[in-house]
């Protein structure tokens, strides 16, 4: 079945359930009754005059009303857009301003808003129609449309870490393909238990966490970001309570589980076989005391599944096989960031730098690394910029010719991330446009952050380090971290230490911010590009 909306139609006859959880709420249905209403919804789109290829925006908080639009969309043969909901109130005009930019860069057809949040969004002069998630009704029956295979299912907008979102577009084919890759790499059962509280604007919540239980029939817990990050241990009593055999989180997440754990008690984590840590760099430290915090809690060390997705290829790219644990591979930093290759050490030699190895491409893709500039294949060890081609990449982005063809190479992805091969597997090194040279040596702004967030009074995840234009037309560093210490000149005189002391070289300027004001995608990750115009404009605002 190629398909979404077959998919949907076989998984919804199983049995499955899933709980929709706000704040100390839970309500259970079953994957049949989501069914029956997505049928329903998705007559009421067909009244509104929606067709297979239109194209239908969402946006609103986790709930039921926003899963029952989802599946009515697809349904319906029409393409869903998942619009970000704000990071902070504060931002609300921002906010305002990157939805209608999305709704119009994807040509929508029909604008799906929460009740809540339509008073944000004024129709203007050239905007799509819009209607309630919740005002979604008709007396006509649903006729299942014919939906080509190779049809948009999906159009993702990306992270905009390092650039502006762009629309990847997802097939139904493509995301079938995926999800087979999946299934086959975690052998993945109809029985699994997911757990989740990932945004469904973002791939890993749409596709990894919402499309495959819902295609699969296979119980879900599901949660919205708000709930978990008012309370980051509600995730793993969710885990503990609903016997959750499967989960996922980027590595801020994993270090809020952690201070969770180290409080809570009588926690039963023994069913968890893959707790996947994904969506930025993967920081071997947070799943150690992830696993040693996680101990008392019946969680088995083999568990976490550190790997390796993007929206380009659906959401999986590269998994390690479930219950192998966390594995590092030892190198020579120097080595790696004056020569590009990542030579083995000890992990007690001078400059021994950890990095965590991701699994093997799952079925269905094959990835390569090449010379950024010439596309020359590298050899094991050799680093340079991974590309992938296979079952499950995008066919490209929305309304985006220029962006598709920088992005291919004789139909391999390039993908704009540094990495390396180590006996079949991959290993990340940061992105192509984050590097900084300092001195001919390939400075990894990860390696800056890592070091800088932990000093006392840095908020760890929220470091961002670049480079600037320095003498002599030389690149220096420049740190900005979030502070929530009172006094601040310790803070930054030991950051300059601790940087110094980690990559041998001495931050030009650290400036300190307040909390909760460093640039973040809607997904919450560093945008280092955007903080580095800030610095140069001056913009930034010091504590």
């Amino acid at each position: 079945m190629r398909t979404l909306p077959a998919r949907i139609a076989a998984a919804a006859e199983l049995g499955g359930t899933v709980t929709f959880i706000s704040g100390d709420t839970a309500t259970t249905v079953t994957w049949s009754e989501i069914h029956e209403d997505a049928q329903r919804t998705a007559a009421a789109l067909q009244a509104r005059g929606i067709r297979p290829g239109d194209h239908v925006a969402i946006l609103g908080p986790t709930s039921r009303s926003l899963v029952t639009a989802l599946q009515a969309t697809w349904l319906a043969g029409a393409t869903v857009i998942v619009l970000p909901l704000p990071m902070r109130m504060s931002s609300i005009e921002e906010f305002v301003a990157q939805t209608r930019d999305r709704v119009l860069q994807a040509d929508t057809t029909l604008l799906l808003v929460d009740a809540d949040l339509a008073p944000y969004i004024e129709p203007r002069p050239g905007d799509p129609p819009s209607a309630c998630l919740d005002d979604l009704a008709t007396d006509q029956p649903f006729v299942a449309p014919d939906i080509d295979p190779s049809s948009l299912a999906v159009i993702q907008f990306t992270s905009g870490s390092t650039s502006d979102p762009k629309g990847v577009m997802l097939p139904h084919a493509t995301i079938a393909a995926n999800l087979d890759g999946i299934i086959e790499a975690t052998t993945f059962q109809r029985e699994e238990v997911l757990v989740s509280w990932l945004p469904l604007y973002h791939d890993m919540g749409l596709v990894g966490m919402l499309i495959l239980p819902m295609t699969t029939g296979c119980d879900l817990a599901l949660a919205g970001p708000q709930d978990f990050m008012a309370a980051p241990s509600r995730w793993m009593e969710w885990l503990s309570r609903y016997k959750a055999t499967a989960t996922a989180g980027p590595n801020f997440a994993w270090v809020l589980a952690t201070r969770a754990l180290q409080r809570l008690d009588g926690l039963d984590l023994s069913a968890l076989r893959v707790a996947l840590n994904g969506a930025e760099p993967v920081d071997p430290a947070t799943v150690e005391a992830f696993i040693e915090a996680g101990a008392r809690h019946r969680l088995r060390p083999g568990a976490v599944f550190p790997a390796f997705g993007m929206a380009e290829v659906s959401i999986a790219g590269a998994f390690p096989v479930p219950m192998e644990g966390l594995r590092t591979d030892d190198i020579d930093q120097r080595v790696l960031e004056t020569e590009g290759y990542a030579a083995s050490c000890e992990p007690d030699a001078p400059h021994a730098r950890r990095l965590v190895k991701l699994g093997r491409p799952i079925p269905g893709l094959q990835m390569r690394i090449v010379d950024p500039e010439t596309g020359q294949l590298r050899r094991d060890r050799e680093v340079g910029e991974l590309e992938i081609r296979g079952t499950s990449v995008t066919t490209g982005y929305y309304n985006r010719p220029d962006a598709t063809a920088e992005s291919f190479r004789h139909g391999w992805l390039r993908t704009g991330d540094l990495a390396y091969f180590v006996d079949g597997e991959l290993v990340m090194c940061g992105r192509i446009k984050d590097l900084i040279i300092v001195g001919g040596r390939n400075v990894y702004p990860q390696d800056i952050e890592a070091a800088a967030a932990t000093v006392e009074g840095v908020r760890a995840g929220n470091v961002i380090a670049f480079g600037v234009e320095g003498r002599h037309g030389r690149e220096s560093i420049v740190v900005v971290a979030e502070c929530k210490a009172p006094d601040t000149e310790p803070v930054r005189r030991k950051v300059v230490e601790t940087v110094r002391e980690t990559v041998g070289v001495p931050p030009r300027d650290v400036v300190l911010v307040a909390p909760g004001s460093l640039p973040k995608t809607s997904s919450g990750k560093l945008q280092r590009s955007l903080c580095r115009a800030r610095y140069l404009d001056e913009a930034l605002q010091p504590v």
